[in-house]
């Protein structure tokens, strides 16, 4: 027998890579049910009933809350998106445009609109566009404001996801309209454009999302008792009653809307990976 065939080979000593994978899953579910029961230790449980879960207040909020509250932050939202999701193609397109000034003055509405706190936004509206314009009225009253406060915020958003979903379509598809005829104005709202909005769906109803949230800010504008969305009909109550509960209630509306679309995002999401698969 060769020496070669009577060496001993080494032991190999540690954790493989699964049970390293393993340990490390176990200690992190350790970590987390340490820090729920240290929570549920600590807190004061009876403060937070008291501050946050007053049944007679959440029975006097409805159904004020949802007929008038949930119904005006709904409108006040789908008037902003139809508005910017109009603005955003408008400087999506001139983003893309071949003239020069176009293209420039796109870019710099983008910039500045994506660098401005949508609360800067709300008072440019409530403020300086009155003092710019005397005696001119925004058509809607509250409704128009918060339609152009919340559509100038996200056109600058939408107008980069919509060109981008432009360039994403393949050129050959403009080209082969062109070769059948098409100009490139027809070709592009009978072809292109649809086929970009497909690819655009879920970045835009995100954007949805969003605007959903931010429409809290209409409160800067100065609305009437008729006009107040979720925040402020919360804020207002738990002002009067001097307890949290309205908040509390006021988000959970918040959610029931945020929480299925965000749902329909990710299935959009999911299936667009699908497609490009």
């Amino acid at each position: 027998m060769s020496e070669a065939d009577t060496t001993v080979q080494p032991r190999r000593s540690g954790l493989t890579r699964r049970q390293k994978r393993a340990i490390s899953r176990g200690v992190q579910y350790v970590v987390f049910v340490a820090a729920v029961i240290a929570f549920a230790l600590t807190a004061d449980w009876a403060r937070l009933k008291n501050q946050f879960a007053q049944w007679d207040l959440v029975r006097q909020m409805f159904p004020d809350v949802i007929t008038l509250a949930l119904k005006n932050t709904v409108l006040y939202t789908m008037s902003g998106f139809v508005f910017g999701l109009v603005l955003g193609m408008v400087i999506a397109l001139m983003r893309l445009s071949p003239v020069g000034p176009y293209r420039w003055l796109a870019g710099i509405y983008i910039e500045v609109f994506r660098g401005l706190p949508a609360l800067l936004i709300f008072v440019f509206v409530g403020v300086a566009v009155p003092l710019a314009f005397p005696g001119t009225e925004i058509p809607g009253g509250t409704y128009g404001k918060v339609a152009l406060a919340l559509g100038l915020v996200s056109a600058a958003y939408m107008a980069e996801t919509i060109r981008a979903g432009i360039q994403a379509v393949p050129k050959g598809q403009m080209e082969a309209a062109r070769s059948l005829g098409f100009s490139h104005a027809r070709a592009m709202v009978s072809i292109i454009i649809p086929q970009a909005f497909r690819i655009v769906i879920p970045p835009l109803t995100n954007e949805l999302v969003l605007l959903f949230k931010d429409s809290s800010l209409v409160l800067f504008l100065g609305v009437t008792l008729e006009e107040r969305e979720l925040t402020k009909f919360g804020r207002d109550l738990a002002s009067q009653t001097a307890n949290s509960t309205p908040i509390l209630v006021a988000g959970l509306c918040y959610l029931l809307v945020t929480v299925p679309l965000g749902f329909v995002v990710r299935r959009l999401e999911a299936k667009a990976g699908e497609a490009t698969k």
